[in-house]
């Protein structure tokens, strides 16, 4: 799921729901909006230019958490004794009334010796009535939204039966709500549902597992003429009668619970054909009447996503079905499956919900403690078009996201506390970080092992259109790699943080480099991150990149040049979560380097300085200049970087000299 900008595109407005400058973002959104579309089509130029606003995914991660009620942890078979096997709903709503009747008959099989039957239930819905075989049913409906029914009969195991259950009243608000209502912006009344993570039973009787998809399910939605729905599946009917029309909507591939959905308006409804090998796949568009434009541009846009991820990834994963979009009215977006519910039409929030389609609801994560698995993917993918349909727009999607990152020290992707909304959907660790250990991995095991072992963890036939957890990916990627990746995921899955490079080299007249790379984790949990680091080194002619196999902080290499350096770049194309990096050349007699590296020098203003080593404690910092003058003194507790501002210096050259725990150390550096 994925949050942009709620816009009003018949006056071109844009109304920024996210912390920041609304202006900025508003152009950027807008730039992104006018041309993609058509650059990509038309090949965009190199010289082309775009701003990256990453804090969407800030208002992606807020708005995931709005339907929790209470958490449950899902790990394993299907919970409560049985199996949901089919689902029949009929629903009655109008887009002006928020409020909901309907009628959930739930097939299912018998695990084990069963009496009852648990299922999730809001209980601000009334339960009317429950029947079982054409005869009432006993139940309790428990103010911790517990439906509990008493069979008449204890079933066996591997039996199966059904029980329909009438309900109706009006679903919980639950901050932005698992069931909405609201108006066009030319005031026609709209209304849909979402879910994720723990809403379904705030409209409809559900059992929120995990680990229990629904095999398939038949939803007949009846609303007033001339509302029209979309949902999940096949649409096979839509009959009118007495003023009110019932759409018939039937999917037939398993689905979790909080992927079933509807979305209900007045909608403006076009169809658009895209063919994949022999494939022929039906996407439909359900738009908003104040600006079909957009939605037409944004099915443009997916028809260019859509064969990318099928040659990735293998066919869209319900291509028998169809693709589509369904315009609602939340901030953002959300990934039902085969009809993504849609706040506005953007490029790469497109992008992430079709993602989705494979990673999330083909295969969907076993707990919230894996929901990198749903959300990294997505948002790596979505980085992917990028990669492969507009290159020039790669390296800057790469830098902000990494920059977002490593805008705070801590966290990891694995997410120990299912209980706190905000944790499950982090922007900065679920999200942006999940998309940087799958970009990692990329790295460290190949292009072609990465995309052959995320292919067969989706076709796995234990996990295809059913759930995985996290060792279930690496399980497929070290089969495929022949890497045992084992201390990579302890590092960046379970591990908080990310390493800050440090690196002096010399070349002798002979081409050999001598190097010395250090690391400074950002985080105590994790001491240090090997990894393969990419040097490049370079001179007005030539270039080549070397791949250090860094196993320690301040590892020696050495390694002969065809031709002599000027300049070397460290992970230059952004393989690495990394922090800011300090490459620094010297004569090599002076390879073997203090504790301390000062950076820039020259320098206009600030003057940083980094350890090396790890450190704790005060430091007192003296400036002087070369007339022995004192015209700088602080003092700092150690903990990370710390910095000088020397900008009312005069030019020229100074000392730093840095005492801490009875050690001194001078070191020089220049002021422009």
């Amino acid at each position: 799921m994925a949050a942009l900008f709620r816009s009003r595109y018949g006056n071109a407005s844009i109304a920024c729901e996210l912390v920041g400058p609304p202006l900025c973002k508003a152009l950027t959104w807008l730039h992104m909006r006018i041309l993609l579309p058509f650059t990509l089509l038309l090949s965009l130029g190199a010289t082309a230019q775009i701003e990256f606003d990453h804090a969407v995914l800030d208002g992606t991660a807020w708005r995931e958490g709005h339907a929790w009620q209470g958490a449950s942890r899902n790990d394993g078979p299907p919970t409560r004794g049985y199996d949901l096997r089919y689902l029949r709903c009929q629903w009655q709503v109008d887009p002006g009334v928020r409020a909901i009747a309907g009628q959930v008959t739930a097939h299912f099989m018998a695990l084990q010796t069963l009496s009852e039957v648990v299922l999730d239930l809001s209980d601000t819905l009334l339960v009317d009535d429950v029947t079982w075989h054409g005869s009432q049913a006993t139940w309790t409906h428990e103010p911790g939204d517990l439906l509990t029914i008493v069979l008449p009969q204890t079933l066996d195991s591997a039996a199966l039966d059904s029980l329909t259950i009438t309900y109706h009243g009006v679903p919980r608000t639950t901050g932005f709500g698992s069931f909405g209502t609201g108006t066009q912006p030319n005031g026609s009344p709209t209304l849909w549902t979402l879910s994720e993570p723990y809403g379904a039973k705030d409209w409809w009787p559900a059992k929120q597992d995990l680990n229990d998809k629904i095999d398939s399910t038949d939803l007949y939605i009846t609303t007033p003429v001339p509302y029209r729905v979309g949902s999940n599946g096949l649409l096979v009917s839509a009959d009118t009668a007495n003023g009110l029309i019932t759409h018939h909507w039937k999917h037939r591939y398993p689905i979790a619970y909080y992927l079933i959905s509807m979305a209900v308006a007045d909608y403006i409804i076009f169809q658009q054909d895209i063919v994949i090998g022999g494939s022929t796949i039906p996407m439909l568009t359900y738009s908003y009447a104040d600006n079909p434009t957009m939605a037409e541009l944004n099915a443009g846009d997916v028809a260019q996503q859509m064969p990318l991820f099928s040659q990735l990834f293998g066919l869209y994963p319900f291509a028998n079905e169809k693709y589509g979009h369904a315009q609602f009215g939340w901030g953002g977006g959300m990934e039902h499956q085969t009809m993504t519910s849609m706040g506005g039409w953007s490029y790469e929030l497109a992008a992430h919900e079709l993602a989705h389609q494979w990673f999330g609801d083909k295969v969907t994560c076993a707990s919230w403690q894996d929901i990198w698995l749903n959300e990294g993917f997505a948002t790596y993918l979505q980085g992917l078009c990028y990669a492969y349909l507009a290159p020039q727009y790669w390296h800057g999607y790469l830098r902000g996201t990494v920059d977002a990152i490593t805008s705070e020290p801590g966290g990891s992707v694995f997410c120990a506390d299912t209980v706190d909304i905000g944790r499950i959907f982090s922007a900065r660790l679920t999200y942006r970080k999940g998309a940087m250990v799958l970009h990692m991995l990329r790295w460290v095991c190949g292009d072609s092992a990465f995309y052959q072992g995320c292919t067969n963890y989706l076709n796995d036939p234990a996990l295809a259109y059913g759930s995985a957890r996290t060792s279930d990916l690496v399980t497929h990627l070290e089969a495929t790699s022949g890497r045992d990746l084992t201390e990579f995921m302890s590092d960046w899955f379970t591990g908080e943080g990310y390493p800050t490079y440090t690196m002096q080299w010399a070349q002798n007249g002979n081409g050999q480099v001598d190097l010395t790379l250090f690391q400074s984790p950002s985080h105590p949990s994790t001491t240090f991150f090997e990894m393969p680091v990419p040097i490049r080194f370079k001179n007005n002619s030539m270039d080549t990149t070397i791949v250090l196999d860094h196993t320690f902080s301040g590892e020696a290499f050495s390694f002969t040049l065809p031709f002599q350096a000027d300049s070397a770049l460290l992970d230059p194309d952004i393989w690495i979560l990394s922090g800011q990096s300090i490459v620094t050349r010297v004569a090599e007699p002076l390879l073997q380097p203090s504790r301390w590296v000062l950076y820039p020098s020259p320098t206009t203003s600030m003057l940083y300085i980094r350890s090396i080593a790890p450190m704790n404690g005060p430091i007192d910092l003296t400036v002087t200049d070369d007339l022995g003058r004192v015209v700088r003194t602080e003092q700092h507790v150690w903990g990370t970087d710390r910095s000088i501002n020397v900008e009312g210096l005069c030019s020229g050259m100074y000392s730093l000299r840095i005492e801490q725990a009875g050690t001194r150390t001078d070191l020089r550096f220049a002021k422009e």
